[in-house]
């Protein structure tokens, strides 16, 4: 397909009086083009299409159905038939009444042109510019950030379903592409082992067999890794994706015992381990399906999920619509933490970082409070994790609040006047430092408060973070203590509802495709689609939702008046 980019005209005049009749009333479709135009043009997708060929369907019309498509939680087949029988969507794309729209499969194939441009952004950018053209968006405000697991669109596998369902996608995979090759190499055992879906149901129930049966499928396993790797194999079939899975996932969960006479292609029962829980790699690196390498087990609080994350960064001014600025998919293994920086990043390069960025308290440390005030000169703002110290639970006892350090001459004092004998950097093995004092053995040992101080056989320690994460530690534990504080953090619950709108009505917390890439084009057309929504309600002066009350809660008795 080819591009030639046409000049955007006028809803045709058919198409907009039978609209208008049809809906007397008004429509969030039809204001949507009245005051946005068509967001979208043919020219910020030029570069994701050939200069030769057969025309292909107006870009700026998909971009359009896709984000509408993830406001009705429609299928590419149903958005594709809303095109052609729906007046309101006809009026959006400014079509004739009597155009019969494409075939569903142009949808899918737009998604891939950009995701081979890298060009998700492209569906959300435009929104945004728009609405910093008319006034609605603006830098250095206040914006708010948060975050919800998404669930992979793949099934959940114990160890031993995982290794046989992966060695079976991989023979699944090799069967299409070579299979007179499989064909010939396969033992007839394995058509009885892997010809059907691998499930728990099936497999053996005592302890002793299903161990024989990994083990089975690790020899079995080992002997097609042999196989692609003999001359014999197209060179080609090493590089695929299932093969490089299955390479990973046997070398994860299975460690091959070497020893005379093992026949080439084909261990021996007994040269295969299947190997214990504690030896498998962390969840950040844990493959757990063949069908989505990116998706990772996470437990958070009482919530348990095999996917990813989402965190959603919006603005929260009282005098502009509620606009997503940004969103960030990562695996399920990475941290809240761990994002913020890119937030930020992300943010200053779009000319939208806010001077205010409300977070809750999984996005903050003492670093990020220095780091996102030095280079981004955004002030971030999240309760900050409690010293967890036993001093601090204590009534009277000495936690690190009631030393003295003195910075320029690298010294701490104890609250009974001793001064600590060393004071050194430790780095760990991410990189980030901190400050380990050690005082004398001989002051705590015989110090009349020791058993306020410190349960240590020998003598007190601290550990602290440097001077400048340190101060900036306490000034946001500081900040948090006082009314202002607090009442400025109150903008953050605001984000809760983003998420709830998100998962509840464009279907925020299910990924419906396979791998990283895919799922965050899902979380951009999803972000735009909640954009358009809210402009829509602005427009038409809808106000806001507030916080609900139920039935019962809201018959509590006023307390009665007092005298005067």
């Amino acid at each position: 397909m080819s591009l030639r980019p046409q000049p955007l005209t006028p809803v045709p005049d058919q198409t907009a009086r039978v609209a208008y009749a049809a809906f007397p009333k008004g429509n969030p479709y039809l204001t949507r083009r009245d005051t946005l135009g068509t967001i979208f043009q043919d020219d910020s997708f030029a570069d994701l299409y050939a200069h030769d060929g057969q025309p292909g369907v107006a870009p700026w019309r998909l971009a359009l159905v896709t984000i509408r498509q993830f406001r009705e939680t429609l299928a590419d087949r149903q958005a594709a038939e809303a095109v052609r029988a729906r007046i309101d969507w006809k009026y959006v794309l400014g079509l004739e009444l009597t155009d019969s729209g494409f075939d569903f499969a142009v949808l899918s194939e737009f998604r891939d042109r950009l995701l081979a441009g890298e060009a998700a952004e492209r569906l959300l950018e435009p929104l945004l510019g728009r609405c910093r053209a008319m006034g609605l968006l603006k830098a250095r405000g206040q914006q708010r950030t948060d975050a919800t697991h998404v669930l992979a669109a793949v099934r959940s596998l114990h160890r031993v379903e995982l290794v046989a369902e992966t060695l079976r996608a991989a023979l699944n995979a090799l069967a299409t592409v070579a299979p007179a090759w499989l064909q010939g190499m396969a033992p007839l055992a394995w058509y009885e082992r892997y010809a059907k879906r691998i499930e728990d149901s099936r497999l053996p129930k005592e302890p002793n067999k299903r161990d024989a049966y990994a083990q089975t499928v690790g020899e079995d396993g080992f002997q097609l890794l042999d196989a692609l790797e003999s001359p014999e194999a197209p060179a080609t079939l090493r590089t695929l994706p299932c093969v490089a899975t299955l390479r990973q996932l046997w070398q994860d969960h299975y460690e091959r015992q070497t020893g005379t006479g093992r026949p080439e292609g084909a261990p021996p029962t007994g040269s295969v381990r299947f190997k214990e829980p504690r030896e498998l790699p962390r969840a950040a690196a844990h493959i757990e399906s063949p069908y989505d390498v990116d998706a990772r087990y996470r437990t958070k609080g009482s919530t348990q999920w095999t996917g990813y994350m989402v965190h959603v960064s919006e603005t929260c001014e009282d005098t502009t619509p509620h606009l997503l600025t940004h969103v960030q998919t990562t695996s399920a293994a990475v941290h809240e933490a761990m994002c913020t920086d890119d937030i930020h990043q992300a943010l200053t390069e779009k000319d939208l970082a806010p001077q205010a960025h409300l977070v809750d308290a999984a996005y903050v440390d003492a670093a990020l409070l220095v780091q996102s005030r030095q280079e981004y000169g955004i002030d971030l703002l999240g309760p900050t994790r409690d010293n967890a110290s036993w001093q601090t639970k204590v009534d009277s006892a000495y936690d690190i609040d009631h030393f003295a350090i003195d910075w320029d001459h690298q010294q701490v004092r104890c609250p009974q006047g001793k001064w600590a004998s060393a004071w050194r950097e430790r780095h760990d093995p991410s990189g980030r430092v901190s400050i380990v004092v050690q005082f004398r053995q001989g002051d705590c040992q015989a110090c009349e408060a020791r058993a306020l101080c410190t349960r240590a056989k020998q003598a007190r320690y601290l550990r602290f973070h440097p001077r400048e994460q340190h101060e900036a530690l306490e000034a946001a534990r500081a900040r948090f203590r006082t009314d202002a504080g607090r009442d400025l953090y109150k903008r953050r619950a605001g984000i809760e509802g983003t998420l709830s709108q998100g998962v509840r009505a464009f279907g925020l917390r299910r990924t419906r495709y396979r791998g990283i890439d895919k799922t965050h084009l899902q979380h951009v057309a999803i972000a735009t689609a909640i954009n358009v929504e809210r402009l829509v309600a602005w427009f038409t002066g809808q106000p806001r939702a507030t916080t609900r009350t139920s039935r019962f809660a809201a018959l509590v008795p006023t307390p009665a008046m007092g005298p005067g």
